[in-house]
Formats: structure tokens, sequence, C-alpha cells
């Protein structure tokens, strides 16, 4: 897809995940599988190297490679929103700019971890971002792993920076959601970052989900998120509940442990993490296996 600051998002994304080989290394074949296997299935948009994707422990060379396998096998058929955030701000222009020449066709920017900057450090943070590069950004909000809820108000004034397109909300706080709902400017767009409330937050306005699920069951999600967006309850609610247990095991441990171990599970991919994340439980294991056998996944067909 071509650069440009006025791409709309919405549908089901996927926060794809890394497959590793057993060296550590970057499994390109089986990458691009998923890659393949995922837009075969309906989904809307793919999101490379954010949270889900081990981001924090790609190196930049890694990064690149990892953007640039999944542009290639999307060939054009869906967006690529790839994770660029750091806590610093100078690594994450860097960053940027290394995802626009891979082929991106917008960012992904975690607020700053560990930092928890004030206002005028945030802002300047994403305005340097977005002045980095030609692509939209998307402000990713999850106060989990950065300690800090940007709040509403926050999200308000990046959504006013010019090339600021969208936000990832995984704050949780439906209140918070819908009061950027409210007040957002026009052409801003609301993604759910957490599969859970997709449903809910959909029903206030939201134009999708940022998902962890359909990197297991894509198909399922992109059609449990076109039933809400159509106003479909019935169909949208029967699809959450069949697939809350997965939602739940996914995050049993921390996120993508449980995931890779079901992908593996689905003749996916490798289960291979890169520490400092490590092999899960044989009590997560059994859930995940449970799960699996509850949402009627078996191994894909890619």
């Amino acid at each position: 897809m071509s650069e440009t600051r006025s791409l709309r998002l919405g549908g089901a994304i996927t926060a794809l995940v890394t497959p590793f080989d057993r060296s550590g290394r970057i499994d390109r074949d089986a990458l691009g599988r998923l890659v393949r296997w995922q837009i075969a299935s309906g989904i809307h948009g793919l999101c490379p190297c954010g949270t889900t994707g081990e981001g924090a422990t790609l190196d930049e060379d890694e990064k690149a490679q990892v953007v640039a396998t999944v542009v290639e096998h999307a060939a054009g058929r869906t967006p690529v929103i790839a994770g660029c955030g750091t806590n610093d701000t100078r690594t994450t222009v860097s960053a940027a700019r290394a995802a626009a020449r891979a082929g991106a066709d917008a960012l992904l920017v975690v607020s700053p971890y560990y930092n928890k900057p004030n206002a005028s450090g945030l802002i300047a943070h994403y305005e340097a971002v977005a002045r980095a590069t030609p692509l939209p950004v998307v402000v990713y909000n999850v106060p989990s792993r950065t300690g800090q809820n940007l709040g509403a108000e926050m999200l308000l004034r990046l959504a006013a920076i010019p090339g600021v397109i969208a936000v990832k909300e995984a704050s949780g706080d439906l209140e918070q959601m819908a009061t950027v709902l409210a007040r957002r400017p026009p052409g801003f767009a609301v993604l759910a970052g957490e599969d859970g409330l997709a449903l809910p937050a959909i029903a206030l306005g939201a134009e999708g989900l940022v998902s962890v699920v359909s990197n297991e069951a894509p198909a399922e999600t992109a059609a449990l998120v076109a039933a809400a967006l159509e106003g479909d309850l019935v169909r949208a609610r029967g699809l959450h509940f069949r697939l809350l247990p997965l939602m739940r095991a996914n995050f049993l441990e921390t996120n993508p442990v449980p995931v890779k171990a079901a992908l593996h599970r689905m003749g996916a991919c490798g289960p291979t993490l890169r520490s400092p994340l490590g092999p899960p439980t044989e009590a997560t294991l059994r859930a995940v296996d449970e799960a699996l056998a509850q949402a009627a996944l078996g191994r894909i067909e890619a």
C-alpha cells in the first residue's frame, strides 16, 4: 500500500507473533505462512513487532526483517502496522524510519514505558515520531505494560497531532474509551486493544480490534468483529463466548507465551520464545489445549 496519512484502520487486526527457529533466529518461512493464512482467513490488518511479536527483544535489523517479510507476503492486500515504540524518543524515531523503509503502512507507537513521561514529554514524543516519516501513527495505550494510563484527555490531545490517526486502547476502561469516542476529531479511529472488550467497544463506536486471539483464530475473530460492526449481536455474542476460554488462556502467563504454545499445537510455528520469556507451565498447556478444543480449532492449512 502507498504511504499516506489518510489510511483508515478498522476491522480485526492481528497483533502478530514472531516465529523463531530452535536457535532463536527469526523463522521467515513460518512467518510468511502465518501472514498468508491470516489474510486468507479474512483478517483486516497485521501488526508485527508489537508486544505479541516480542518487539522489545528484537534488534533494529530483526525488526526490519520481520516487517519486510510481513509486507512481502501481505502483498498490499491488507495494511501492515509496524510496532516501533520504545521508551526513548531517538530510538523510536530511528525505528519508525526503519519500518518505513521496510514498507510498513503505519506505525504502532506504545507510550514510553518505565520513564512515565509527563504531559509535555508525551506530546513531544509523538510529535517527533509523526514528523519522522510520512506514515500515519497509531498510539498504543497499555498501562499494564507501561505503568502509565494516558487517560482520555491526553489521548484527545495526541489525536490532534497531525499524522496521528488512531489509538489502540488497552486500558480496559470502557468509560475512558467512551469519552474518547464521544470527543475524538473526525477521522480518528479507536481500536480495542483487548479481545474480551471488542464487542462492548464496538457497541460504543470503536472501529475494530487489534487482537491477540486472532493469531490462533483469525477467521473467527474477523467474523466476530464484522458481526459486531454490522449490529448482529446474536452472532457476535456467539463467537465471543466461543473464543472466550482461549482469550483467557492466552493471558494465563505473559503474552505471547500461551499464544505461541497454541500455535505450536496447531502446527503454525515453533514454540521458541525470546529470553527473558520462558516456556509455559503444564497447567497453562492443558488450559490452552482445552480452549483450542472448545473453540473447535485444529491444525492450520497454510
